[in-house]
């Protein structure tokens, strides 16, 4: 019904549909984040790349109206974001330089109220994609290579299934509570690397997942009724044989000795009690936080399968700085090998020699799966062992202690993270075929002497 002819006449109907696909790109984003499947991502990130390469912005500043210019530059925004999940790092870099040069723009032509707010935006992003390369892998050129880290068939461990590996992970709740931590819009940095770490993808794009990505909630400073809200509604609704996952990362929260008056804050803090009734269903908590050691004590009232994996309390002051751009533990889940490299102070791997190091990382983690099942352990770790994320994240968790437990700066009990129930020592913590691998990497890198022989460990 539209006419063929006129130019001007199609303005409204444009404005119209372009608010539409605003509003349908809006119900799409919210549920990638979500469901964390790659397909919706792509379909946003279609959908902004439409709009740069038709440049359907590219009259805003010409209409002489703010409110367009705003609408530009909160695009620029929605898309960077879209991009940094998609680890779309050069594309993040031009975007940046492009919303840089419209923020300016936008300033000096409307010199607007919000013009403070835009260019802490800008400051947050550049902030964030510096914090985010903790360690570059770099091409043969020199050109830095970005890696996916999410679960795919070469990267899911290895284990011999049995009869009482029957849960799933259904359900995720990703809390970010961590105020000093570097942020963009309401990713920081330990949201968008534990981002990954429950999320599949397809190798190229030519198979389909065997299973479906397990349902998520990504929460950025929440309030204690929202964290219960949302974990009731995921404890809703898990199936049968379902498991729940629990993410938080956030700051402590300590009650003030010489002024006991200005503990108001603490009615509205998370406790571990707090979780009680969760427990009636399978639970796996991660507590990446400086009180992280609270939470070893949650009973199991209901019988159900728990586990609590809780991050080191503390960090060496040589590290201290380094928490502001995201914390070690989750690193360590999220890409075992960039943790290694951190604490060994190497910046810049060549891919040949990244590639030849995660063999190393992938000897340990088929060694520590089939030590794991062999091994006196609790229950609960082997009904969770047969998913295919969890089990994962149990494996990089041991590799965490093991290399913490023998690198020379971490020497502490509070420098190494602590979980519920307790993993067997002998049989597995501390297992020399282990210790040998993680001095074997070490070796390979040259980086042998920052960490102990077993003589010299306690």
């Amino acid at each position: 019904d539209l006419p063929q002819y006129g130019h001007k006449q199609w303005q409204a109907y444009f404005g119209r549909t372009f608010d539409i696909y605003t509003k349908l790109w809006k119900f799409q984003q919210q549920h990638s984040l979500r469901t964390s499947e790659t397909n919706y991502l792509n379909e946003a990130y279609s959908f902004y790349a439409a709009i740069r390469g038709r440049a359907y912005y590219s009259r805003a500043a010409k209409e002489d109206r703010s409110d367009l210019m705003v609408k530009k530059l909160r695009y620029y925004a929605r898309f960077i974001v879209v991009c940094l999940l998609l680890k779309k790092m050069k594309l993040v870099r031009d975007l940046v330089m492009e919303l840089d040069n419209q923020i300016a723009d936008y300033t000096s032509t409307y010199e607007p109220d919000d013009q403070l707010e835009w260019s802490l935006v800008l400051e947050e992003i550049k902030s964030f994609i510096k914090a985010d390369g903790v360690v570059s892998v770099l091409h043969a050129d020199s050109n830095t290579i970005v890696l996916s880290h999410r679960l795919s068939p070469l990267t899911t461990p290895p284990v011999e299934k049995s009869p009482i590996m029957n849960l799933t992970l259904q359900e995720i709740l990703i809390v970010g509570n961590c105020n000093d931590q570097v942020k963009f819009s309401e990713l920081t940095m330990d949201i968008k690397t534990s981002y990954p770490l429950v999320s599949a993808c397809q190798e190229n794009g030519d198979r389909p997942l065997k299973r479906e990505n397990p349902h998520k909630y990504l929460l950025y400073k929440p309030t204690l009724s929202q964290v219960l809200v949302f974990l009731a509604s995921g404890f809703k609704e898990l199936p049968p044989a379902g498991a729940l996952l629990l993410y938080l990362s956030a700051d402590g929260c300590f009650s003030p000795v010489k002024h006991p008056e200005d503990s108001t804050h603490l009615f509205f803090s998370l406790y571990p009690g707090d979780l009680y009734p969760f427990t009636r269903k399978p639970l796996f908590i991660i507590v990446d936080s400086d009180n992280s050691f609270v939470f070893q004590h949650i009973p199991r009232y209901f019988g159900q399968p728990l586990i609590v994996l809780m991050s080191p309390q503390d960090v060496p002051s040589t590290f201290q700085d380094q928490q502001h751009n995201g914390s070690l533990f989750t690193l360590f889940l999220h890409s075992p090998l960039t943790a290694f490299c951190f604490i060994c102070n190497i910046l810049n791997v060549p891919i040949h020699h990244w590639e030849r190091c995660q063999s190393y990382i992938d000897r340990f983690v088929t060694e520590a799966s089939r030590l794991f099942t062999r091994c006196r352990i609790d229950s609960a770790y082997l009904q969770f062992f047969g998913d295919d994320f969890l089990r994962l994240l149990l494996l990089r968790y041991i590799f965490c202690d093991v290399v913490l437990h023998l690198h020379r700066s971490f020497k502490g009990r509070q420098f190494r993270p602590r979980c519920q129930p307790a993993l067997p020592d002998g049989d597995l913590l501390d297992h020399p075929a282990l210790q040998h691998l993680v001095l074997d990497l070490a070796s390979h890198l040259e980086v042998r002497g920052h960490f102990m022989d077993s003589n010299e460990m306690d």
